[in-house]
Formats: C-alpha cells, sequence, structure tokens
C-alpha cells in the first residue's frame, strides 16, 4: 500500500506557474511508475506526466516544454514544476504510483492515487 497526498495547486493566471508535489507514505525509490494525471470539470481524467525509477520521463503534447516531472526518493516526494500556465490546465490535479514493473508507464493502470490539488489558471 502507498499513500499519497498532493499539495501545491492554487489559482494563478495565465502565464504563471505552480509547482505540485507529491508526498508518498513509502520509498519512492522502490516504486518504478510515478505519475500526474488531471481531470477537467465534465471531462475524463487524463495522464499528464510519469516518471521512471531510472529517471526516464513522458509527457502528453500538450503540456511538453512547460511542465517538468520530477522525483526526491531522499524526501519520497514526485513533484510537477508547470510553467507557462493555460487555462486549459485548469484541472484537478492527481499523483499515482503503481505496483510491479509495468513496461510503459505513460500507458500502464495506476493503483494507487492521491485525493488530488485543484489548479485554476484565468485568462
Amino acid at each position: 500500500q502507498v499513500q499519497l497526498t498532493e499539495s501545491g495547486g492554487g489559482s494563478v493566471q495565465a502565464g504563471g506557474s505552480l509547482r505540485l508535489s507529491c508526498s508518498a507514505s513509502r520509498n519512492t525509490g522502490s516504486t518504478y511508475c510515478m505519475a500526474w494525471y488531471r481531470q477537467a470539470a465534465g471531462k475524463q481524467r487524463e495522464w499528464v506526466s510519469s516518471m521512471r525509477s531510472d529517471g526516464r520521463t513522458s509527457y502528453v503534447d500538450s503540456v511538453k516544454g512547460r511542465f517538468t516531472i520530477s522525483r526526491d526518493n531522499a524526501k519520497n516526494t514526485l513533484s510537477l514544476q508547470m510553467n507557462s500556465l493555460k487555462p486549459e490546465d485548469t484541472a484537478m490535479y492527481y499523483c499515482a504510483a503503481a505496483s510491479g514493473w509495468p513496461l510503459n508507464c505513460a500507458t500502464t493502470g495506476y493503483d494507487y492515487w492521491g485525493q488530488g490539488t485543484q489548479v485554476t489558471v484565468s485568462s
């Protein structure tokens, strides 16, 4: 079992930045795939970014060049630095962790989820 707790959401104007953090109840270094998802009102949950324990990262096209995912295994945290935010980035953002060693962290099913943190970007 892994408990995940997100923080860092808030309201910003377009072009602004936010940094989301996800605190894990166990060593993130032992978790192969971790990811950020988001869900806008009335829409399906969307994968945003993932990071393997070896450091490999992946991003959805809409955030490439603006968002950066990172891990600090010493602090058991996963982060998402979000720059140049757009109104379409408005959503609830969720941290997720997968069991085992999936072949592809971008497409695997995730077993553990945080409660989410709201990001609102105004134009």
